[in-house]
């Protein structure tokens, strides 16, 4: 007689953890392990240049509206105590995540209004937010409520810091980009990883692959900024990257209010 061991979920559940922190570990040496990365002025050449009603690089500034608006509709949506499949205890994260959206809108077109280093912290300070709210959210939802919880605000820390950190070094004539680059695109690896080895707590999962596919398309239009603009004749690639990118959390905030909650993990 075969006796078959099959492993507790709560090994399971601590294995693939394991395998996560294992990657963030992995993943962070890495990163430090190359030599500093400064910003390169030319990220601040875009294609658009247009100046229209007294704003230079009009559309490039425009199209960070709906980003505005998008964060407008989430904080009524959840201030508003509209009907959504929120985790209660994640109430911060998803508050902080919106209202990081719509001043994204507002720090970004105050950056292409006049691009340079300066003006980019104000871009890049309420993106971070926005990151790490989101994965504090997806570590919520799939891993364990309590955890997404407590992580918010040490995640949240570091990417404030992470900004900060990249401007003093810009400042003292040597730019470090390396931290900045974990929290921006550190969560897109880990959220793949995460969705696939844990089990959901709500309904509409394909919203979430939705958000990073679209953020994925929105990193190839802002690298294709030039040619975009040759082709279509007034919009950028980057004004693109600004309307592609603001329809991730729209099609999140249709999910919280179209979902269902379905149990999850049951780790909280």
């Amino acid at each position: 007689m075969v006796t078959i061991l099959t492993m507790k979920p709560i090994q399971k559940h601590t294995l693939k953890l394991g395998s996560i922190w294992g990657i963030v570990i992995v993943g962070t040496l890495g990163a430090f392990l190359v030599q500093p990365i400064s910003q390169d002025p030319a990220y601040h050449n875009f294609a658009d240049t247009e100046t229209v009603l007294a704003v230079p690089h009009f559309w490039n500034v425009a199209s960070n509206l709906p980003f505005i608006l998008v964060g407008y509709l989430g904080l009524r949506a959840i201030l508003g105590k509209k009907n959504l499949a929120l985790s209660s205890t994640l109430f911060w994260a998803y508050l902080i995540f919106f209202a990081a959206i719509g001043v994204v809108g507002i720090g970004s077109a105050y950056y292409h209004f006049q691009p340079m280093n300066e003006t980019l912290v104000w871009d890049r300070l309420p993106m971070t937010l926005g990151f790490m709210a989101f994965f504090s959210i997806i570590i919520g939802e799939y891993i364990s409520t309590k955890m997404g919880a407590w992580l918010l605000w040490p995640l949240l820390a570091v990417g404030l810091f992470s900004v900060a950190y990249w401007h003093f070094t810009e400042i003292q004539g040597q730019g470090d980009l390396r931290l900045y680059g974990l929290v921006q695109f550190f969560p897109i690896l880990l959220i793949p990883a995460i969705l696939l080895m844990f089990k959901p707590s709500f309904t509409h999962v394909t919203a979430i692959w939705a958000v990073l596919g679209l953020y994925l398309l929105s990193k190839l239009a802002e690298l294709w900024d030039g040619v975009l603009y040759g082709f279509i004749g007034f919009l950028s690639g980057h004004s693109l990257k600004h309307i592609i990118a603001a329809l991730a959390p729209f099609i999140f905030l249709r999910a919280l209010e179209k979902r269902k909650r379905i149990g999850g993990t049951g780790f909280n």
